[in-house]
């Protein structure tokens, strides 16, 4: 766990927060609802994983101060604080979580909250409470939950880069940096925003569940690094093994089906040169004497550790257990049982469209794909109906469609060498929508006074409530007028007002009506339009 690579477990945490990282900016769908709690049942699952293995450290810091409290007694007591200010901090996050549901759902007491399951949460799409607690009523000036979990998070990294040498807080340094609560840089925004606002702004708070989810895992995945870099500093050659557990220890207890669920197996204090014996099997807890049928060959032991590793098949909960029996020095068996759980979930995919809830002709659509519990540079996607590129950040894509009603996007992933798929997703194709004619600032009926007018460069065309950053020019138009009784018309090329209209104005007087119409534009696509004008009548 010390040291600046990361095991499985912690690849698997990262590539779950790019999977919530790309969801949050978006409209969230009940879909996409469902997948957040789906993501924070696995992250409970792998907390409940990092805990027994943090449980395991502090075993063997017992048996080191049992051996030599002279030597091990100081390591141990910063171990013991940083077990306390975890907790802490921990327990914090965990009331956070409790006042959230609280709040959302009108609870009466945050116990309650604690206690609720995220899939019972009736408003689970809900993002103004959420948002107002966790950041208040200005984003610019944080003063709601948010603050202080910034904080506390500071704080209690600042407390473990206390407790190490120089030396060991630099070998550290990337593993304590999931602490950090720097600003970061918004892509929607595309400037820096404060740590409050890019990890709890407008975020529904099955979303924000997750991501504080995500922060106790930090929390507990600093600790255990920290606590392993100071048991490093005792010398494991003089521990007294007078006390022994078994232990089962997974990098992740959240599997997709088609994957396999691996697991570490262990006696906390063992030998280096006597593996034990380990029975898969179910047994009686008070004469740890198996029950049924025993599997002796499944786990594969090592160096005293046993390797478990079986393809997840079934979807859902699946429980095991068994005995791990050490040969005592008068040649019997002492068998220590342990039970442990882990979760299959079915494949899952997940595609947002960054601007619109449609792909529109002609244009470059922004996109975003994940799957959960698979990194980006795995996925394989394909789109029919159109053309998907690479837009530089893993996972995200752009794609353009040239005609056509629908477009299907199919999503598949690299895993162990096997492309499988993740699911497939049907999106509607529109045209982009017309622009508006305008006059200066006029558009459809208006007035000017005489001056206004003939200040006027040309007839424009605007988008109007439309995310793309798109534009459309003007390639003709016909202005029109009522002279002494009889009706003339100029037609122009391009936008700009011809040389022969801007003489026709100087004639206007107040109540004359000015038409522009027949107004033709053409779009980013090449292709023209006509669109309504602008009538204008003089002031």
């Amino acid at each position: 766990m010390a040291g600046g690579k990361q095991s499985p477990r912690q690849k698997m945490i990262g590539m779950m927060y790019l999977v919530l990282t790309a969801l949050l900016a978006l409209n969230v769908s009940k879909e996409i609802i469902t997948s957040f709690i789906v993501i924070e049942s696995g992250l409970i699952q792998t907390n409940k994983g990092i805990e027994n293995k943090n449980g395991v450290l502090y075993s063997q810091f017992d048996l080191a101060k049992l051996n030599d409290e002279k030597k091990a007694g100081p390591f141990f007591d910063k171990a013991m604080k940083i077990k306390a200010e975890s907790k802490k901090l921990y327990d914090f996050i965990q009331n956070l979580k409790a006042e959230l549901k609280m709040n959302v759902e009108g609870l009466p007491d945050k116990k309650i909250g604690d206690t609720m399951q995220s899939i019972f949460i009736a408003k689970p799409d809900d993002y103004d409470i959420p948002t107002n607690y966790m950041i208040g009523e200005d984003p610019a000036n944080v003063t709601g939950k948010a603050k202080d979990l910034k904080a506390e998070m500071s704080k209690y990294k600042k407390f473990l880069e206390d407790q190490l040498a120089p030396d060991q807080k630099e070998k550290l340094k990337n593993n304590l940096a999931t602490l950090d609560t720097k600003d970061q840089y918004s892509k929607d925004n595309e400037k820096m925003v404060s740590w409050e606002w890019y990890n709890f702004y407008h975020m529904p708070i099955t979303a924000m569940l997750a991501n504080l989810t995500r922060l106790q895992i930090n929390v507990k995945n600093a600790e255990g690094d920290v606590v392993a870099e100071l048991l490093s500093s005792v010398s494991k050659n003089d521990f007294k093994f007078d006390t022994l557990a078994a232990k089962v220890v997974a990098p992740t207890s959240y599997v997709l089906s088609g994957d396999k669920y691996r697991a570490d197996l262990f006696v906390a204090a063992f030998s280096t040169t006597q593996d034990p014996q380990i029975w898969l099997c179910d047994y009686d807890s008070v004469t740890k004497v198996p029950k049924g049928p025993i599997d002796s060959t499944s786990v594969k032991v090592n160096r005293g550790i046993g390797t478990y590793e079986v393809p997840a098949a079934a979807v859902g909960l699946q429980k095991w257990s068994g005995l791990i029996r050490v040969k005592k020095p008068d040649n019997t068996f002492e068998s220590y049982p342990f039970k442990s759980e882990y979760i299959v979930a079915a494949p899952s995919a997940a595609v947002f469209l960054e601007k619109m809830n449609v792909f529109y002709i002609g244009v470059d659509n922004p996109i975003s794909i994940s799957a959960a519990g698979v990194a980006p540079s795995d996925l394989q996607p394909s789109l029919s109906g159109g053309s998907m590129s690479p837009a530089g950040k893993p996972g995200s894509y752009i794609v353009r469609v040239t005609g056509g009603t629908e477009a299907t996007i199919n999503v598949g992933a690299k895993l162990n060498g096997i492309n499988k798929p993740m699911g497939s997703f049907k999106f509607r194709v529109k045209r982009v929508p017309d622009p508006v004619a305008y006059v200066g600032n006029i558009k459809g009926d208006g007035q000017m006074t005489k001056a206004e007018l003939l200040g006027q460069s040309g007839v424009f065309a605007r988008m109007e409530n439309f995310d793309f950053d798109l534009s459309f020019k003007v390639v003709s138009f016909v202005m029109s007028m009522n002279v002494n009784g009889a009706f003339v018309e100029k037609k122009g090329s391009g936008p700009a007002l011809t040389g022969d209209m801007k003489s026709l104005l100087q004639g206007v007087k107040p109540g004359n009506k000015v038409f522009f119409e027949q107004v033709t534009v053409q779009g980013p696509d090449g292709s023209l339009r006509k669109i309504p004008g602008v009538n204008i009548k003089v002031k």
